[in-house]
């Protein structure tokens, strides 16, 4: 019977805490409402009692008289002179805008490319078709390092670097004009393209 008693303590206990909660939260979530709509609601202390630190009416009505004053000198529309000053403010800006951006430099795209091309067979002149190449001039390409690189059957592969300007240089055309060279290039493929 003891332990009954000592439970049917604390469930009563338990009831007046969640009461409480229970009215703190409603009276929060109307002091949040007041406060959205923007009228200053009083400050609740837990004990259900206006909290000290609240402001009273007495200390809010000299506020009230200042906004009064404000909206009296707040005119809702300006003066077509403010509209004309402001937007020959706007032209400035604007102009100032486009001097500093044609006075940058304008970024070029490149990239690197790495391309290998295959010979017909093993009998094929290794150093007249990297001279057939380094022949193709484009706007924009500029040819690096090369070397010779063993595919199969004793057959090497020319592997050769180049710059292009992505704008100025498609590796179509690129493709095209080196596989023009049809007595000594099978094929071209691009073995690496990088941004730089």
């Amino acid at each position: 019977m003891a332990k009954i008693d000592s439970l049917e303590k604390e469930t009563r206990e338990f009831k007046t805490i969640a009461q409480d909660l229970k009215d703190l939260v409603t009276q929060l979530t109307s002091r949040v409402a007041a406060l959205e709509k923007g009228s200053p609601a009083p400050a609740v202390c837990p004990t259900k009692q206006v909290c000290p630190s609240a402001p009273t009416a007495a200390k809010t009505e000299p506020a009230k008289k200042e906004t009064e004053e404000d909206e009296e000198d707040f005119e809702l529309f300006d003066d077509e002179e403010d509209e004309e000053e402001k937007e020959r403010i706007k032209q400035e800006r604007v102009k100032a805008y486009e001097a500093r951006k044609a006075n940058k430099p304008v970024l070029i795209a490149k990239s690197n490319i790495i391309l290998d091309v295959k010979p017909w067979n093993d009998e094929t002149d290794m150093a007249k078709l990297e001279e057939c190449v380094r022949s193709v001039e484009m706007d924009g390409l500029l040819w690096g390092n090369s070397k010779f690189v063993p595919l199969a059957y004793g057959i090497k592969k020319l592997q050769i670097s180049c710059v292009v300007e992505d704008d100025k240089v498609s590796t179509d055309d690129l493709e095209e004009k080196i596989c023009a060279f049809e007595d000594y290039i099978q094929s071209m493929d691009i073995a690496a393209f990088n941004k730089i």
